[in-house]
């Protein structure tokens, strides 16, 4: 299923006679109440395992299942190495910040936009770590003390 933009959704609201037809319909495209049921809709949308995210996002196993399960709440940095882990697109990864409630990625911000730069053209985490540390920034998916 393709993913549509927030701007074909609001037209969608717009041209819509039911919202019961509009939510039926954008079910893939609508976010989901909790962060768990997110993950676990991208997963499957994206067709990986939890193995495969957390090879991807550098964050130890115990962790990403952990946040899977709802026991842990991750922070920002940890969510975007989960969205590397998880080969999001960048509105998939906006959407991944916006469902837990934290800041979406900010063009304005200079360690913002390295990542979103890494998004956009599909770089791995390591490939962006490498921008960031190049920018003088924290690295993704790594213990803050090694940072």
């Amino acid at each position: 299923m393709e993913t549509k933009t927030t701007d074909e959704l609001r037209h969608e609201i717009r041209a819509a006679t039911d919202i019961q037809d509009y939510l039926r319909s954008n079910r893939e495209n609508l976010l989901l109440h909790s962060l768990p049921e997110h993950l676990e809709a991208l997963l499957a949308r994206k067709g990986v395992s939890k193995a495969q995210v957390v090879r991807g996002s550098l964050l130890s196993r115990a962790y990403v299942y952990q946040i899977f399960s709802g026991e842990k709440t991750p922070s920002r940095d940890k969510l975007i190495a989960l969205a590397f882990g998880l080969g999001l697109s960048e509105e998939e990864a906006q959407a991944l910040l916006k469902v837990s409630k934290n800041r979406e990625l900010y063009a304005r911000d200079q360690r913002d936009a390295v990542i979103l730069f890494a998004l956009q053209r599909g770089h791995t985490i390591l490939e962006t770590n490498e921008l960031l540390f190049d920018h003088g920034f924290g690295a993704l998916g790594v213990p803050e003390e090694l940072n």
